[in-house]
């Protein structure tokens, strides 16, 4: 039996079809029992839990071959990163009690690093946290999403300018789509190997710099895109503006300094990379559709 956290998210619900159409048996973990009926159709047991709830997580992992986990991300939370860190516990906890074969991890490009990168601490407090267990480990780093730039997408057709937090527009930036993410996440799930870690980059089949991003959405949008940075001083305000927490907003903007400063990406000599076959043209022509 493998067990996916977050499957109603894109990662998560991209596993699961990838894992059925191989006929592997799927007990899908969802907090909302109104979305449940989608997994059962696809032939998914469903569990009902909490990632908050070690009880309902223990219940849901047990009997698991292989757990894939996610740690959610509440951008509103006062507590944003104190409240990761607890989930992350919590989720721990329960998987030393059910004790699988095998815990798959999404992670983040950076996770390396133990301090300065705001939002990717969570990811390096998640695999450090996950070292301690005695099941066989993957931690699946992924590149930023390119279904991150929804928020932007549509604003930047609708001006013609795309706000940017890079200093360089330019910069050749790793992204890849969430849902490529779910199928490499299935991909390892389903190989045979017996190494007791494993470190998987994933990112696109090429990488995008924030020109490029501008003119991916200009050829959909029928104008022209630029890429405009944003002084770092306006950081917070914006973040604020869009909705997000202080606290997340924080981390965010130390993300954004590391990116600048280089240190979001593959750890050097570590692990393996593949590549996603989403091409950034198409993942954002649903973000300007929705």
């Amino acid at each position: 039996m493998h067990v996916i956290l977050g499957a109603s998210g894109k990662v998560g619900r991209t596993t699961i079809n990838a894992l059925r159409k191989q006929g592997i048996p799927v007990r899908a973990v969802l907090r909302d029992p109104t979305k449940a009926q989608a997994f059962s159709d696809l032939g998914c047991e469903i569990a009902i839990a909490d990632l908050n709830d070690r009880g309902t997580l223990v219940e849901a992992m047990s009997g698991a071959r292989a757990v894939q986990v996610i740690c959610p991300v509440n951008v509103r939370a006062e507590r944003a990163q104190a409240n990761m860190l607890q989930t992350i516990e919590t989720i721990a906890e329960a998987l030393t009690a059910a004790n699988p074969r095998q815990v798959l991890a999404i992670s983040d490009y950076g996770a390396q690093h133990s301090s300065g990168t705001g939002v990717t601490l969570i990811f390096h407090a998640l695999e450090a946290r996950l070292r301690k267990l005695d099941s066989k480990l993957i931690f699946l780093r992924s590149a930023e999403h390119m279904q991150n730039w929804a928020r932007l997408t549509k604003v930047a057709a609708e001006t013609g300018q795309l706000p940017s937090f890079y200093h360089n527009q330019a910069k050749l930036l790793p992204i890849i789509s969430a849902f490529d993410v779910g199928s490499i996440a299935a991909e390892l799930l389903l190989e045979s190997n017996d190494a007791k870690l494993r470190i998987v980059h994933a990112e696109g089949p090429q990488r995008y710099t924030p020109n490029d991003i501008a003119a991916a959405i200009g050829l959909l949008a029928g104008r022209n895109v630029t890429a405009l940075p944003l002084p770092e001083t306006e950081w917070q305000n914006v973040l604020l503006r869009a909705g997000l927490s202080e606290d997340y907003a924080r981390l965010l903007v130390e993300l954004y300094t590391a990116h600048n400063a280089g240190r979001i990406d593959v750890e050097s000599d570590v692990g393996e990379l593949r590549r996603g076959g989403t091409e950034l043209v198409d993942a954002l022509r649903p973000l300007l559709l929705a």
